[in-house]
């Protein structure tokens, strides 16, 4: 019966340490952004997108995972002003062709792995979920006090979004949308 008490005591202990090192930190969206940009031969497009919920994982005051949700509704361009074709531009990335939001109102990233880099820096390779297909991508993610930031390219063509792409129609000419495009997110917690 006292190996029992010791045991259980042991036991205690552990998942009160681990507890005590393991912490959870709520991404907060109304503060959090997530700005993109995509480039054509004539020019470039930018805007933002809002995230929907998020957390990170920290053991011992080090990033140890996390996951973020993405509202893709929320895809706005923040280069036009309405009625220079603001409006069209955004439903058209709201549309099938681009990132079919009706269909597939949310893309998720989930960390797989997390690696420190330098003192605060962290290479992070997740799982990216657009338009419910699934690809790898790595990025290195700065980590501060109540904050995230990263910037990455992300390749369309490997989401099934193809549309002005010279990769899969090469007669396009100076029509043709670069395959890949930028994303800069600023989590808060």
């Amino acid at each position: 019966m006292k190996n029992l008490k010791t045991i259980a005591i042991a036991l205690v202990l552990a998942v009160t340490t681990m507890t005590a090192t393991a912490q959870d930190k709520k991404i907060n969206a109304a503060k959090s952004k997530i700005s993109w940009v995509g480039e054509k031969l004539t020019g470039k497009h930018e805007g933002t997108i809002s995230i929907k919920d998020g957390v990170l994982n920290f053991k011992a005051g080090k990033l140890s995972g996390g996951n973020v949700t993405v509202d893709m509704n929320s895809i706005t361009v923040t280069d036009l002003k309405a009625g220079e074709g603001k409006e069209k531009l955004e439903g058209h990335l709201k549309a099938a062709d681009f990132f079919g939001t009706d269909k597939f109102a949310t893309s998720k990233i989930v960390f797989k792995s997390v690696k420190a880099k330098t003192a605060g820096v962290y290479t992070v390779t997740a799982d990216l979920t657009i338009k419910n297909i699934t690809k790898p991508v790595t990025f290195d993610l700065t980590v501060a006090k109540n904050s995230a930031t990263s910037t990455f390219k992300v390749d369309r063509t490997k989401y099934g979004i193809e549309y002005a792409s010279k990769s899969f129609f090469e007669s396009i000419g100076d029509k043709a949308i670069y395959d890949e495009f930028e994303l800069t997110v600023n989590l808060q917690f």
